[in-house]
This record gives structure tokens, C-alpha cells and sequence, in this order.
């Protein structure tokens, strides 16, 4: 218990002097900032309670997004490697091509999916699955075949069938990788969704709220958009962490 405590302690007293030290201006002396440059902390917080109702707006907006692009972005790259596992003479080939997504720059393929999809929505879910994939399907292949060779020895002498196989050996020994795409995967997903928001034509998410709030000379506002975005991120990277504790309980991760 004094361990858990000490791990709790540690990270939320170097925050708290973080924040003491960007409130009295030590920061703004270390990078020779203006206060308007970076607002402290108190006024972002008051920013924000002022226009909490906005900013959860574009919260949701931007988070919807992301989620539906990371579904469909890590389901396409646990297919690619289930798919390259049970034809392995050609998998190993179509999971570096996969790898290769990436080395595309955010900014070039917001920009690109700008121009194939006519609402901002579409494009944004577009980018989000393409930058996914990559993760996902290199973690699932891992997971899939780093297994112990008794173990499919053993397999092979009850003739299991190689769906069998799958099911009943790959699929639990992928799990952990899986989730930990997931967790890389949540905090990408935001983040290209902002990307894509910003370079989009439509009016509405975190993104755009930054973009249209930098340009007004908003720093403040801008700041509480962030704040936003951040704080959604930690708690969906929360609730990752408790249904991975609960899903593989048996792993030596979880122990």
C-alpha cells in the first residue's frame, strides 16, 4: 500500500510544482514567454469555466471521431494480421508495406483526405484509421506468432485444426499486445483528429476551436481547448488500462 501510495504521490506533487512554477512566472523567465504568450494556469481555468459548455461540445465532437476511426483503424489491423499469420510466405511482406503508414506525415494526409471526403467528419474518421492501423497490426502479429513451440507441438499432436490453433492459442496469447495498441492507438487517434480538425473546412472540434483561437490572439482560450483535449485523452487511456486489468487478470502484467 506505501507503494502504490508512494507512486501516486510522486507524479501529482510534480505536477502540482509544475503548475506553482508556470502560476509565479518561473516559466515564462526560463523560455522568455509574455504572459499572453502562455497564460497561467489560473486564467486558462477561468477561460475555461467561462466557455465549459463550448469546449465540451468540440470535446465531443473531436472524441467521437477519434473513436470511430480507432475502431475502424484497429480492426483493419488485427484482420491484416490474422490474415498475415495464416498465410505467413506473403504476411511477413504485407506487415512491413502496413509499417509503412507511419512514416506519412499527419499534415500531408489531412491534407490528401481533405480532398476525398466532402465532410469534415469523413475525413477526419479517414485519417484516424489510417494512422491505426499501423499499431495494431503490428503488435497483433507479434502476439500471434511469439508463441512457445511446445505449446503448438502440443496443439498439433490433439490434431487441432489451425482455426483451432487461433482460437483457442493465439487469440489469448495476443491479447496484451492488443492492448497495448490500443493504449498507443488512443492517444494517436486525438492527436490526428486535432491535425485533421485544423486543416478541415468544417466549424466544429478541438481542432478547429485552436486554430480559430490562435488566429483570434485567444492564448487563453486556445490553452483550455488543450486542457480539454489532454484530459479526455488520460481518461480514455484510463479506461483502457481497468478493461485490460479485467480482461487478461491471468497475465503476468496484470500481476
Amino acid at each position: 500500500m506505501k507503494e502504490k501510495m508512494l507512486n501516486i504521490i510522486w507524479p501529482l506533487g510534480f505536477g502540482i510544482a509544475i503548475l506553482l512554477l508556470w502560476q509565479v512566472g518561473f516559466l515564462h523567465m526560463i523560455f522568455g514567454l509574455k504572459p499572453y504568450q502562455l497564460p497561467v494556469p489560473t486564467a486558462i481555468a477561468i477561460t475555461l469555466s467561462n466557455n465549459l459548455g463550448k469546449a465540451l461540445t468540440d470535446c465531443v465532437v473531436t472524441i467521437s471521431g477519434a473513436l470511430i476511426g480507432m475502431a475502424f483503424g484497429s480492426l483493419i489491423g488485427f484482420m491484416i494480421a490474422a490474415i498475415a499469420t495464416f498465410f505467413p510466405k506473403w504476411g511477413y511482406g504485407g506487415m512491413i508495406v502496413v509499417s509503412a503508414f507511419n512514416a506519412i506525415p499527419l499534415v500531408a494526409l489531412s491534407s490528401i483526405m481533405n480532398l476525398w471526403f466532402s465532410t469534415g467528419m469523413s475525413q477526419k474518421i479517414g485519417v484516424v484509421t489510417v494512422v491505426c492501423m499501423a499499431a495494431m497490426s503490428m503488435n497483433a502479429y507479434k502476439g500471434l506468432n511469439s508463441l512457445k513451440p511446445f505449446s503448438v507441438d502440443l496443439m498439433h499432436t490433439v490434431a487441432a485444426s489451425e482455426w483451432t490453433i487461433f482460437t483457442k492459442l493465439r487469440l489469448p496469447n495476443c491479447l496484451p499486445n492488443v492492448f497495448t495498441a490500443l493504449k498507443i492507438n488512443i492517444a494517436t487517434a486525438i492527436m490526428a483528429a486535432m491535425i485533421s480538425e485544423y486543416f478541415a473546412s468544417s466549424t466544429s472540434g478541438l481542432g478547429f476551436a485552436i486554430k480559430d483561437s490562435l488566429r483570434k490572439g485567444e492564448m487563453a482560450m486556445g490553452w483550455s481547448y488543450i486542457v480539454v483535449a489532454s484530459l479526455a485523452g488520460v481518461i480514455l487511456y484510463g479506461i483502457i488500462i481497468l478493461v485490460e486489468r479485467n480482461a487478461i487478470k491471468w497475465h503476468a502484467s496484470q500481476k
